[in-house]
């Protein structure tokens, strides 16, 4: 099958192949994608190579690159709430969060396509030494976003593409959906014991987890619901500070990386 990688700044994936679709997920610029089908009208339906999620998109948000490129490591991502790129020597905004596989400002070619950053994406970090106030960094240049089914920038996110994001710049892989997310990792028993960085996940009335956030600490979490907010968190669940309402009932707690952290 044909290997694309994503060109401009968000490309939707869509359940269907219509604009009218819903969109259940998105890949950032720079992501890449393998072409599983062709549809009509200029529809690929793709397998994105970070998380395995598929969907229908367009084809001209991408670009077809060889083998090698698919296969190297994603190593730098965009750093800045908006980061500028010149595509084909014309200017394009990033978002937060793009992981890429060629992080200098020396043009780099993309399939057909020219690359180059006008700043130096930073460097992914070391998912076994998690520098907290990265962790904490990336997850507030996210705050008062609003929430959008399907998304992951800062521009729009879901509540796990909000986590799936801020870990990736980590060096830490976490599947797309909430549910997902919770077959990883280790438990934690109480948020009494809750460290930065733990995720926590809640149910709905059916106990389908449903919900997922950052802790903050043993009773702050920052999630995205309504928007990407800052919520109290205690054994029950979160209760909404604006409203003093319990919104979120909560199922467990995971962590995801080792506690000897660096500065």
């Amino acid at each position: 099958m044909p290997y694309a990688i994503t060109v401009v700044p968000i490309m939707p994936l869509r359940a269907e192949q219509s604009h009218k679709s819903e969109i259940i997920s998105q890949a950032l610029f720079g992501e890449c994608s393998e072409i599983i089908a062709t549809g009509s009208d200029g529809w690929v339906r793709v397998k994105c190579q970070y998380d395995g999620y598929e969907g229908w998109a367009t084809v001209n948000h991408l670009e077809t690159i060889d083998e090698a490129l698919f296969n190297a490591p994603y190593t730098h991502y965009t750093a800045s709430w908006v980061n500028q790129v010149l595509l084909n020597g014309k200017l394009l905004q990033a978002p937060f969060g793009c992981v890429v596989k060629h992080g200098t400002t020396d043009v780099t070619n993309w399939g057909k396509v020219s690359v180059q950053f006008e700043e130096p994406p930073a460097e992914i970090g070391n998912g076994n030494a998690v520098a907290i106030t990265a962790l904490t960094k990336a997850s507030f240049l996210y705050l008062n976003t609003a929430y959008l089914w399907g998304g992951k920038s800062v521009f729009g996110v879901d509540c796990s593409g909000f986590t799936q994001t801020v870990f990736k710049t980590l060096g830490i892989h976490l599947l797309r959906d909430a549910y997902q997310q919770a077959t990883q990792g280790m438990t934690v028993d109480f948020v009494q014991e809750a460290k930065t960085g733990d995720l926590a996940f809640f149910d709905n009335a059916e106990g389908r987890i449903t919900h997922v956030g950052i802790l903050l600490n043993d009773h702050e979490i920052i999630h995205a619901s309504g928007k990407v907010r800052v919520d109290p968190i205690d054994n029950q669940g979160i209760t909404n500070t604006d409203t003093g309402v319990r919104t979120h009932k909560l199922r467990i707690i995971k962590r995801y990386f080792q506690q000897q952290t660096i500065a």
